[in-house]
């Protein structure tokens, strides 16, 4: 990690690169810089090009265990950090869930191609905007814009999309994660999730 100085990358992915898959760069003044893009070369030259001390990323990450495949049948559909979260009463999608199998995969080969090099976490913004007592961007995009900007983050881009403002909480998650004001649900061996911690 740079001296006093930290890069974190938020990643909104999409389950298709037909979608928008939001992206942004924070630093350590809570600067954000935000993408939006579509193709799993345009998120590994955005990568490569700002080198980040830590990749957040709001996609499955992981299978259950005991779990072989997201395609073929199986009765496990939930990860223990996915039960852990349920605890919380935060809503979300199973993993197994119709377009959330689409998404996994991409996650987890996003994950794949990058560990090796890279520090990466699971987050879900939507479980952080909960936490943190912010809408979430179907309540509109200008009070999640607002709410962002009330917990210190200086918003670069004029008009961010609702992909980019989730990729901004995520990089936030990630930006808390450092502060050491999260935790983690679940377990390595499986997949952990990281969350704000609630109060």
């Amino acid at each position: 990690m740079r001296k006093n100085k930290i890069k974190i990358l938020g990643i909104d992915l999409a389950g298709s690169d037909k979608r928008r898959t939001g992206i942004c760069i924070l630093n350590e003044k809570l600067e954000s810089r935000c993408f939006s893009v579509l193709k799993d070369i345009e998120i590994f030259d955005i990568i490569e090009k700002e080198k980040p001390d830590l990749i957040a990323i709001d996609a499955p990450l992981s299978l259950p265990i005991g779990r072989k495949s997201i395609d073929i049948k199986s009765n496990i559909h939930f990860r223990k950090c996915d039960i852990d979260l349920w605890k919380y009463k935060i809503k979300f999608f199973p993993i197994t869930l119709g377009p959330m199998r689409k998404l996994t995969k991409r996650g987890i080969k996003l994950k794949e191609k990058l560990k090796k090099k890279y520090r990466i976490i699971e987050v879900y913004p939507g479980a952080t905007q909960d936490i943190l007592k912010i809408p979430r961007k179907q309540y509109g995009l200008k009070k999640l814009k607002n709410n962002l900007k009330k917990l210190g983050i200086k918003i670069l881009n004029k008009n961010p999309n609702g992909d980019e403002l989730d990729a901004i909480t995520c990089a936030y998650t990630g930006f808390l994660f450092f502060k050491n004001k999260t935790i983690s649900l679940g377990n390595k061996k499986e997949g952990e999730l990281i969350i704000p911690k609630p109060k």
